[in-house]
């Protein structure tokens, strides 16, 4: 008699404990985002910064994937700077480091920048968001890497904002 209630309070057990897993919602992982809206707004902040000073720059945001986003070339700014602001943009959201601060990094000649995609040169930023990477940030065309990574954190500035708000 016993034996039966023992067996028959723990079916109850199980059955309502499964029961309850039932009802527990899955596990979910926010991951913040970049939308297009603010990833254009940062790149026209970006070529406004430049056209300020009278440089004609490109603008490449990419997203937390290496993806480009949003590109922007000014009306003079050249072809090449399309592919050295996607490098920096990229090269900025993988070591979540500005560009600037990752000259001299890597001493010797089989050293990290020479995997194809990175490129160590001043121009590119991080874009981060809620303790997260979000994206980077690369402009190119100015007649120093300083000037072109002053740009990319006024289109950061631009959306300061929207992106505390994550």
């Amino acid at each position: 008699m016993k034996l039966s209630a023992i067996v028959i309070s723990a079916a109850i057990g199980f059955s309502a404990s499964a029961f309850a897993a039932e009802k527990e919602a899955p596990p979910t992982v926010s991951i913040p985002r970049l939308s297009m809206d603010m990833a254009l707004k940062l790149a026209k902040a970006s070529i406004d910064a430049c056209r300020k000073q009278g440089l004609n720059v490109a603008v490449t945001v990419i997203d937390r994937g290496g993806h480009p986003q949003v590109v922007l070339r000014d009306t003079l700014g050249m072809d090449l700077t399309l592919a050295i602001s996607k490098q920096k943009a990229y090269t900025a959201m993988s070591f979540n480091s500005p560009t600037s601060q990752l000259e001299g990094r890597f001493p010797g000649a089989y050293s990290v920048p020479k995997v194809d995609g990175l490129l160590i040169a001043a121009g590119g930023l991080p874009l981060t968001a809620g303790g997260a990477i979000i994206g980077g940030v690369g402009v190119s065309g100015a007649p120093s890497g300083e000037q072109d990574e002053k740009c990319a954190q006024a289109g950061i500035d631009a959306i300061k904002f929207d992106l505390e708000s994550f």
